[in-house]
């Protein structure tokens, strides 16, 4: 695919099946725990892990600025083996995948919902879909039901998939989310 930028064309080179699994045969490509039936046609189905932050019922604003601390206003929780967590319609809960990944410095990622999921009102990201290269992580999922029925998450279920990229150049995020094992 070419998308033209500002009069330059960008050749956006998505990665298929046979790619990814070549790149995790390299080693440049880290899932963990990985399941070869997880790799799809052109991209990596990710499962929902059991660390959740919910969010605190309060009635007061947040000033939301660089300062913002989510987890002044979220209680963090671990599921055991069979619990799930009820996600009420309109509330938000952040979760982790049970998937670490780490990337080379030259593929970055797109975190995707999954349809199925998606037909019932899940939202797997609000806004923040990108996976920058050089992370080794558990991916932050932002979960959100926008269905009028409350819905339960199973931990263990293939709830998004990645979409990966290669990028021009090189780089590295090394922020403070770079190596995150929780919400």
């Amino acid at each position: 695919m070419v998308l033209y930028m500002f009069g330059i064309s960008v050749i956006c080179m998505i990665l298929t099946r046979n790619v990814i699994l070549d790149e995790i045969r390299k080693g440049r490509i880290v899932i963990d725990p990985f399941e070869e039936r997880n790799i799809g046609p052109a991209s990596i189905d990710m499962r929902l892990g059991n660390k959740f932050r919910i969010f605190k019922k309060i009635n007061k604003p947040i000033i939301i600025d660089e300062a913002t601390d989510f987890e002044k206003v979220s209680t963090y929780i671990e599921l055991s083996p069979g619990e799930r967590l009820m996600l009420n319609s309109g509330e938000v809960a952040l979760g982790v995948t049970l998937e670490r990944i780490k990337l080379p410095d030259d593929i970055c990622g797109w975190i995707q919902g999954r349809s199925r999921f998606a037909r019932m009102g899940l939202l797997v990201h609000v806004s923040s879909n990108f996976i920058h290269p050089g992370v080794e992580n558990h991916q932050v999922l932002e979960l959100v039901n926008v269905s009028p029925l409350p819905l339960y998450l199973v931990p263990g279920i293939r709830i998004c998939q990645i979409v990966l990229q290669r990028t021009e150049g090189k780089a590295r995020y090394d922020g403070v989310f770079a190596r995150q094992t929780k919400p």
